[in-house]
């Protein structure tokens, strides 16, 4: 990293990304990549898009899908929410199937490339492990 450089355009973003990733996605405004977990050779899948406010505010939308929704009680997403620190759980479709994803807002207002690294290596591991504890033999997403 170097440092804690300001990101106000996704440009910047993307830039960033593709020095400390490699881009499985790259769309105007969508990026995706696969963050490693650490301690394994598992990978996460992470999604990058911009998204507007109402009132026209730019926010980063961090997201990496878990499980399918079937293999997961909303009950649980609601108390994990609450324990939450960085990110939320919530339901997005994934080619067709509604999956669980932990999803984090990032205002560009705020965004650095140490914050967005933050959130991404605490993310991917948090979702690597809801995922292995319900389909331990497999690797999801």
């Amino acid at each position: 990293m170097n440092g804690d450089n300001d990101m106000k355009t996704f440009a910047e973003i993307r830039g960033h990304v593709m020095e400390h990733h490699e881009l499985m996605i790259d769309e105007p405004f969508l990026l995706g990549f696969e963050s490693n977990v650490e301690g394994s050779d598992r990978k996460q899948s992470m999604f990058l898009a911009e998204i507007k406010s109402s009132d026209g505010r730019r926010f980063l939308r961090v997201e990496t899908p878990v499980v399918p929704l079937e293999d997961f009680d909303a009950e649980k997403c609601l108390r994990i929410n609450l324990m939450q620190r960085v990110g939320y759980l919530a339901v997005g479709d994934l080619d067709g199937t509604p999956y669980i994803k932990l999803c984090e807002n990032m205002p560009y207002s705020s965004l650095n490339d140490q914050e967005l690294e933050y959130v991404v290596s605490t993310m991917a591991p948090f979702a690597d492990r809801i995922e292995k504890a319900l389909e331990p033999d497999g690797d999801i997403a």
